[in-house]
């Protein structure tokens, strides 16, 4: 059992399930009580709406709309944690704080409430990672994501009942600019690898020619072939 706890894998998924349980919990409290926690989230340009920068993507309007939220909150968080382990908690920190800052500044004059902000934001910061980064894992979990969220587009679209599809849009702009941001922070496992051939050819590189043969003068050229120290392959004179 400690050798599990030490494990990638459950250090991965250790922080998403305490977060997705706290979210439940939450839920759960507003259910039992019964009270509403939606003045918690974001009202845009207002000062008692920038609590919501903190609070709204964990407060959610029913179980349907947690029941949504929690999978792809909980699968993209333990994949960003696996993969992507040394910028993991910065990204995802910066993703939850921009977004909700963002639709503070941009979003319409309601309670913005949620965690689907969040989860556009992971859906881009995984996708735009294969194109910044360009190495088979990146561009590999890249493409999972357009299978299994692709459909997920659609929810940027304004003009949508009950959904704020400004989360949404600004969410995923956060991801991009998160995983532009982060482009040059590799892992270990992202690292270039240099052979052992590359290694030994470039120890034991040898010229036919000087390397700067054609750029000695003709008279430099005849002073070295006649001077005894020089070695050049050219030389009229051979050593014991």
């Amino acid at each position: 059992m400690e050798n599990y706890k030490k494990s990638k894998f459950y250090r991965s998924i250790n922080w998403p399930l305490k977060f997705v349980l706290l979210l439940w919990l939450i839920h759960l409290v507003q259910v039992i009580l019964p009270v509403d926690f939606g003045w918690l989230g974001v009202y845009p340009g207002r000062v008692f709406g920038l609590k919501g920068i903190l609070f709204s993507p964990l407060i959610h309007a029913d179980w349907g709309h947690l029941l949504s939220n929690t999978p792809p909150l909980f699968v993209l968080s333990v994949i960003i944690l696996y993969f992507y382990r040394s910028i993991a908690i910065p990204s995802f920190v910066m993703i939850y704080l921009l977004t909700g800052l963002a639709v503070w500044l941009f979003g319409r004059p309601v309670f913005h409430i949620g965690a689907s902000g969040v989860i556009y934001g992971l859906v881009a910061f995984v996708f735009w990672n294969g194109i910044f980064r360009r190495n088979l894992k990146s561009i590999v979990l890249a493409l999972i994501i357009v299978f299994y969220y692709g459909s997920m587009v659609m929810g940027v679209l304004p003009g949508q009942e009950g959904i704020s599809w400004e989360s949404h849009l600004l969410g995923g702009l956060v991801g991009i600019f998160t995983s532009f941001w982060f482009r040059t922070s590799l892992e270990q496992d992202e690292q270039p690898t240099t052979y052992s051939w590359e290694r030994e050819a470039n120890d034991s590189e040898s010229y036919f020619l000087e390397r700067d043969a054609f750029e000695q003068t003709k008279a430099e050229r005849h002073r070295r072939r006649d001077d005894p120290s020089s070695s050049g392959w050219f030389s009229s004179k051979t050593w014991d």
